[in-house]
């Protein structure tokens, strides 16, 4: 069977019972055609896309992690220009090859969250040897992306990526949704980077940072997190100092160091007196590199 005689098949039982060149098809038929093979071509798509990628990045990426390998190709970032603006959608896979990235210009939106518990602590985690892109550095609570969903498309007080932020905190963290309410989270800035991870991979995000001070329950999942850790000013100074001076082979994500050399201290200061508000500047985009 053709892929046109599938697409009219799976459109409707009624259309196939007509000649497909019949006029009276296409009279009476028009926008429930169009519709209906949009409807089938897209289910097509996806139901082929998968395997067929899988297949492809297999011949070149063999090695990588099952659970990452599936996420890049099941996850469909929200691809924007450099004011914010939505322009599109994209794999994960596409989005993080530095090919595509200097080639194509892609630039994806992404979060971190910043999460404090009520001593003022800091959490951090450390990736998991199975990331793709940065693995087993430290970084700040979670990083991740907004998907191309309904959800997470709503850009009215940065709801959609709030929305992300929870659902990913559950599953990197295990954190449950009730101990992070979207509306506790405070998107206090917007940031442009671009940073290499290796020959293949890289980031290009627009990033937005959420911050949120809340006691939680923690349950790392072992295929997204190496290791936790809480730390106080000073602590966070010391894993600095280790990073710069290459000691016991500790590193620290890109974004996470532009955040800290730019802004974590002073919104600190705000995290402690409650007045995070007042920090808040998401008019501005801050390109930093």
């Amino acid at each position: 069977m053709s892929l046109s005689s599938r697409l009219y098949t799976v459109a409707s039982p009624k259309l196939c019972a007509l000649p497909h060149n019949s006029p009276f098809f296409f009279r009476k038929y028009p926008s429930t055609l169009t519709r209906s093979l949009g409807f089938a071509s897209q289910s097509l798509r996806a139901s082929l896309s998968f395997s067929t990628r899988a297949t492809v990045m297999g011949d070149t990426d063999a090695g990588m992690d099952a659970v990452q390998r599936r996420l890049m190709f099941e996850d469909e970032c929200i691809l924007v220009d450099e004011n914010d603006r939505v322009v599109g959608h994209d794999t994960k896979y596409n989005c993080h090859l530095m090919e595509k990235i200097e080639s194509e210009n892609l630039l994806h939106r992404a979060f971190s969250v910043f999460l404090f518990n009520s001593k003022y602590e800091l959490l951090l985690q450390q990736r998991s040897a199975t990331k793709v892109t940065f693995p087993l550095v430290w970084t700040n609570t979670c990083c991740s992306h907004p998907l191309y969903r309904e959800s997470e498309l709503i850009d009215e007080n940065a709801l959609g990526t709030r929305n992300a932020a929870q659902r990913k905190l559950l599953d990197e963290l295990g954190i449950p949704a009730e101990d992070v309410p979207v509306d506790q989270f405070i998107p206090l800035g917007r940031m442009l980077y671009k940073a290499p991870s290796d020959g293949k991979w890289g980031e290009h995000e627009l990033d937005y940072l959420l911050f949120i001070v809340r006691d939680v329950n923690v349950n790392p999942n072992p295929d997204e997190v190496a290791d936790v850790k809480y730390v106080n000013r000073d602590e966070l100074k010391e894993l600095l100092r280790k990073a710069d001076a290459g000691e016991e082979g500790l590193k620290l994500s890109p974004w996470f160091r532009l955040v800290v050399d730019n802004f974590l201290f002073k919104w600190w200061d705000h995290v402690e007196k409650g007045t995070l508000l007042e920090a808040a500047d998401m008019k501005t985009i801050h390109k930093l590199a």
